[in-house]
């Protein structure tokens, strides 16, 4: 029988949640255009309605708005919360006009004030995850084979106990719980491993089996296993600094396994079903929540590496699509027109509200009132 939380959980993970990512991805944004002189205009925690604010002695208007699905900075210069330039209010700027605008910083500068957003996100996920291995460690299991399951692809394959793993299709292995992260996003996926025996290293190659992995709520994803387990696991804390290297490896296995699954939805080889939106969010984080908050936590360092990984996608609209046109001015060093930016720009917020919808069906569909 599965457990299901009572139904604030959802509300209050949900709000608990996105509320601070948001939050600090935006300020990221603020405080990095503050440094360099950029006056913000308008900071929302939300979209939509304003429902209650202030404005500093600097004129930015901090608000929060009715729909808890974003946030945005509203720069002096910008057209809307987009960051997309008002050509007419550019052209006819005075020099005082363009003093504290974003689109008449240096190049430099203003790809520095969009890329805090995402990095700020990042050093969230690092702050948590080196938190964790100091205080409580970093969890060691040495990727020796010490069991196998009654099914196993990877005994049948030719691997033995006590057979110690060195690498995952060409990439080193150091710990068991780092395989099974590796392993994961291929099932039924030919997969190559590299195992040391008495001295000698030998390669195996064979599919990874495909297996409908169900937690405790019932979420069900598909996963790629080999069979086989170990049975020494230990704790170990670390320092401050081996804690930062251990929390960066973290983040870049995680960013990893997102390109991974993102390259096989493209392809193919998995579901866009698998694709999760502010529905999904909400259902996981009131579960994370409902375990205690050190799961709700961890739980928040990957939804905040999230953030960054889809920020960073050069879609116009979205932090990566501004680094790109940043990009293509380095370049021919000179803007993108106005008018092209705009078209792009809408073009790309409209791939987005796109995107939102068909995830939040798919949400819906999946909800087990539909028999998912």
């Amino acid at each position: 029988m599965f457990e299901s939380p009572p139904f604030w959980m959802y509300i209050a993970g949900f709000l608990l949640l996105l509320g601070p990512l948001v939050t600090v991805h935006e300020f990221g944004h603020y405080l990095v255009g503050r440094l360099f002189g950029v006056k913000a205009k308008v900071f929302s925690v939300g979209f939509g309605k304003e429902l209650a604010g202030f404005t500093d002695k600097r004129g930015t208007r901090w608000k929060i708005s009715a729909l808890p699905l974003g946030g945005y900075v509203q720069f002096k210069g910008d057209m809307n919360p987009a960051s997309i330039p008002d050509a007419a209010e550019m052209a006819k700027a005075t020099p005082e006009e363009c003093e504290g605008s974003f689109h008449h910083a240096d190049l430099w500068k203003r790809a520095l004030i969009v890329f805090a957003g995402p990095a700020t996100n990042i050093l969230v996920a690092i702050a948590i995850f080196a938190g964790f291995a100091m205080i409580y460690g970093k969890p060691v299991t040495a990727p020796v084979v010490g069991m196998f399951s009654d099914h196993s692809v990877a005994r049948d394959a030719g691997l033995k106990l006590n057979d110690r793993i060195v690498a995952f299709n060409g990439q080193p292995v150091d710990d068991f719980e780092q395989l099974v992260g590796q392993i994961a996003p291929y099932p039924g996926r030919e997969v190559t491993l590299t195992v040391s025996r008495e001295g000698a290293e030998r390669t195996f190659k064979f599919k990874a089996e495909s297996v409908v992995d169900t937690d405790k709520f019932g979420n069900q994803s598909r996963i790629g296993r080999i069979g086989i387990g170990t049975t020494v696991r230990e704790f170990v804390r670390l320092g401050p600094l081996d804690s930062l290297q251990f929390a960066g490896e973290q983040c870049v296995a995680t960013f990893r396994m997102m390109v991974t699954g993102i390259g096989q939805i493209i392809t193919g080889q998995r579901s866009v079903k698998e694709l999760g939106g502010p529905i999904k969010i909400a259902k996981f984080s009131g579960e994370q929540l409902s375990l205690g908050p050190l799961p709700f936590i961890g739980f928040a360092a990957l939804i905040s590496i999230n953030l960054a990984f889809i920020n960073l996608l050069p879609i116009p609209a979205l932090d990566g699509g501004h680094l790109a046109f940043y990009a293509a001015e380095a370049i021919r060093r000179k803007p993108i027109g106005p008018r092209g930016q705009e078209w792009a720009f809408r073009a790309g917020m409209a791939a987005v509200l796109v995107l939102m919808l068909f995830v939040t069906a798919n949400d819906i569909v999946s909800l087990p009132i539909f028999g998912s």
